[in-house]
């Protein structure tokens, strides 16, 4: 059996107006209040003024996981509601005007938008990040480089940004395009262990690339402060089971990643092109891609894909069985971003003007993210079985 890890989760979310659906460029000061008092130390105010960020405590298992993510949400909603505002938790707004959004009012906020300017003042999106616990000893590059080629399966389990500005954009997930505007933030760069990890971000020190105290934003990155490697290339999930099962899936496989019966040797670089390819695919496509798969490099469609990750990591606890049927269901039946473009086709179709359909996909989201439904019991079955 893989070692057990320890975990954390961030969601991201927007504010909305509940009688419009919009974004408010400035949310009345009451609002953070009541989410600090809602959240206590959990919260985070992100960098847009309509941008709030629920940071959780170490998780030793995703029971824990989803009820403190069940209270918090169902606390925040609740606190956010007094002042006429709702919690929309997908990767992006479909109508959201973003050129009208002001950066959060802390000097590291300031000092990013005036960095990088338009980028960051498109950036209004949402991210859901899992960070796992690993040894001290672990060189996280290495294991890091083996985590990469799984990473775009990931982001398709997640994909909730098709709609932007208006528009279905023919992305499933939209956030990832904007996010490549951004230096840094794309796969991470192939460094072969963590000495050349730290020659890398020395040097970009040194040249004036990089402060003393910055970070990369890598769609997976090691984290400065403690041994844990975090995972940032993932939509926002409305539907807290997704992102739960986004989690189990990603602890599953740092835990696998840990064997030391592994082979330690990093992937070859000729194969980096595979990876940045199934990103754009997952990006493009979603579930709906056709991807290079990890055995012989043979096409496969993303559910074939997800059959080859339970082939060559053997779920053995009842976390990642639950993870794993909650992500054969996501690619069979659809994520949020179909689920979004399904709501849209058929307010059209009832006789819905654009913005109306629009409007309404905004609803639906906002009702996935408050939702309270039974996890999956059969996996608990199988995995004990």
């Amino acid at each position: 059996m893989a070692r057990s890890c320890t975990f954390g989760i961030e969601e991201e979310y927007l504010l909305i107006d509940l009688a419009t659906g919009r974004v408010p460029v400035t949310p009345a000061l009451g609002v953070t209040k009541r989410c600090r008092d809602a959240l206590g130390k959990h919260f985070v105010q992100e960098m847009f003024r309509s941008q709030i960020e629920v940071a959780s405590p170490v998780f030793g298992n995703l029971d824990q996981a989803r009820e403190f993510f069940a209270q918090g949400r169902q606390r925040l909603a609740a606190a956010v509601a007094q002042e006429g505002m709702g919690l929309y938790g997908a990767a992006s707004h479909p109508f959201a005007q973003w050129h009208r959004q002001k950066p959060a009012a802390s000097a590291h906020y300031r000092q990013l938008f005036d960095d990088y300017q338009h980028v960051a003042r498109r950036s209004l999106l949402n991210g859901l990040h899992v960070h796992v616990g690993v040894p001290a000893e672990c060189d996280r590059m290495q294991l890091i480089n083996r985590l990469v080629p799984w990473l775009p399966l990931l982001l398709v389990l997640s994909t909730s940004s098709p709609l932007w500005t208006g528009q279905h954009t023919g992305y499933m997930s939209y956030r990832r395009v904007i996010c490549a505007e951004w230096p840094h933030m794309g796969l991470p760069e192939p460094l072969p262990d963590w000495p050349a990890y730290e020659s890398y971000r020395a040097l970009l020190q040194r040249t004036g690339v990089l402060a003393e105290d910055g970070d990369f934003w890598w769609a997976i990155r090691p984290s400065r402060p403690y041994p844990t490697v975090e995972l940032r290339i993932c939509d926002a999930c409305p539907d807290l089971e997704d992102a739960l099962c986004i989690a189990g899936l990603f602890r599953h496989l740092v835990e696998h990643n840990l064997d030391p019966g592994l082979d330690r040797a990093p992937p070859a670089r000729e194969l980096r092109w595979v990876a940045q390819e199934n990103y754009w695919r997952a990006m493009r496509h979603g579930r709906h891609g056709s991807f290079i798969g990890q055995q012989q490099q043979q096409a496969v469609s993303s559910q074939g894909w997800l059959a080859q990750l339970h082939e060559a990591f053997p779920v053995d606890t009842a976390d990642a069985e639950r993870s794993l049927l909650h992500a054969r269901r996501l690619l069979d039946a659809g994520t949020s971003a179909d689920r979004q473009l399904a709501c849209f086709e058929r307010a059209r179709a009832n006789g819905a003007t654009a913005h109306q359909a629009l409007r309404r996909v905004v609803d639906q989201v906002v009702e996935e993210g408050g939702k309270q439904r039974p996890h999956d019991t059969a996996a608990l079955a199988i995995a004990e079985g």
